[in-house]
């Protein structure tokens, strides 16, 4: 199929994509267009501008600044999976990289379009929710920053609203004692998970604290698993309780039933990682 007719323009600065967002209320930005393009041409979407923010480099950066680690949204996927600085600071999202589709998705894909997209099943959205990371928005009036927990509202649904742009993620450098688990389980490699689990910790003499575990492909949006977090803090039996925590529709791929069970497959897996000491 081909898609419906649109204009295009190359913005050659955030304020000028901005300035484009704002004076054209049905406009999407391509960055990489993985996910763009394939709903453009079964005409799911049919915009009537596309801005090509292609070329903004004040959005490619990776950097820390005191106890934070901020990745700019044009950030490629393959960009992050190769840099030190992520590896280093924000090791659950190095965890989930190469989980995400394959080498060629990953080249183009961007940190901020994946985030923005907000697929139930995808990886970096639950990544977020565990590391309790900020989002930062840009708009022609002026930017505000929202917390992981209140930017994905619904099935592809975010907090970003007309004339929005997403520029940038941060997320809290890890620590010594911080512990780190990923896991999930698809029909195949690089295919969206049936279910998924990023899982962040501290670890002290009494065992793991602040326990945040973020389910995903199970719900619209991702999960946090309060109750088998708390379970996990008392010792007690955290798989017993995601009973409390997740109430999964079936689908084309698995049962709710299915899924409940891989889930908490899953939470045992990741568990075991986080009480192991971080290399």
């Amino acid at each position: 199929m081909k898609p419906a007719p649109f204009g295009f323009a190359k913005a050659r600065s955030v304020d000028q994509a901005l300035a484009l967002l704002s004076e054209h209320a049905d406009a999407r930005l391509l960055a990489g267009g993985q996910s763009l393009i394939a709903t453009l041409n079964m005409r799911l979407s049919a915009p009537a501008l596309l801005i090509d923010i292609n070329g903004l480099d004040e959005l490619t950066h990776i950097k820390v600044t005191g106890d934070t680690l901020e990745i700019g949204a044009l950030v490629r996927h393959a960009q992050a999976e190769r840099s030190g600085e992520i590896a280093r600071h924000a090791p659950l999202i190095a965890l989930a990289l190469p989980h995400i589709a394959h080498p060629a998705i990953r080249n183009r894909g961007t940190i901020g379009g994946s985030i923005a997209y907000a697929d139930p099943a995808a990886e970096l959205p639950a990544c977020l929710l565990a590391l309790g990371a900020e989002i930062e928005i840009a708009n022609a009036t002026g930017t505000r920053t929202v917390a992981a927990e209140d930017f994905f509202t619904g099935l592809f649904e975010t907090a970003l609203g007309l004339g929005d742009m997403l520029t940038a993620v941060r997320v809290p450098v890890a620590r010594p004692e911080s512990r780190y688990g990923f896991a999930e389980l698809a029909r195949r490699h690089g295919d969206y998970a049936l279910v998924g689990l990023a899982a962040a910790a501290r670890h002290d003499c009494k065992g793991l604290r602040d326990v945040r575990l973020a389910f995903f492909g199970v719900d619209a949006t991702p999960v946090r698993a309060r109750a088998a977090e708390a379970a996990v803090e008392r010792g007690e039996d955290a798989a017993a309780a995601l009973a409390h925590d997740l109430n999964p529709d079936g689908d084309v791929h698995a049962s709710a039933a299915a899924k409940k069970h891989l889930a908490g497959v899953l939470l045992r897996r990741v568990l075991a990682q986080l009480a192991e000491p971080r290399p």
